[in-house]
């Protein structure tokens, strides 16, 4: 399997811009029974994918029933975060697998495509603004 994405530019209060590595992953909806697709931040500094809390409804997780709560430390300090004590059906291009999830409980994080389980299942390749995954 080889798929690409190109990178997704956004305004920076720093710079004017900035362009960031980003990849269409879909999870699959048990409240749906059907694909899901967010467009994600290629984390190569994330231990495990990230989504915003918000996301666990759509997806069919009951966060106190299916989730293990604990807090992550991270660049922007301690976070609680709902951990799925299953791993979930994924979709990248025609890669199909199940990774370990967590939701953080905030809104203000774009999703993040982590190394656990997920990442580290291709050969991932940044080069002149495209992710490539093979």
């Amino acid at each position: 399997m080889k798929v690409s994405f190109p990178y997704e530019e956004k305004p920076s209060s720093i710079f004017r811009s900035i362009k960031r590595p980003v990849a269409k992953v879909r999870f699959w909806s048990k409240k749906f029974n059907r694909w899901l697709e967010y467009t994600m931040i290629v984390d190569t500094g994330a231990d495990y994918t990230l989504l915003p809390f918000s996301k666990a409804k759509d997806l069919g997780v009951d966060l106190e029933k299916d989730c293990k709560r604990f807090v992550s430390f991270g660049v922007g300090g301690a976070e609680t975060v709902y951990f799925l004590k299953r791993k979930m059906k994924t979709s990248i291009g025609d890669w199909e697998g199940k990774i370990p999830v967590g939701f953080l409980e905030k809104e203000d994080i774009p999703p993040l495509l982590g190394r656990q389980g997920c990442l580290d299942a291709f050969d991932v390749l940044f080069s002149n603004f495209v992710t490539y995954f093979s």
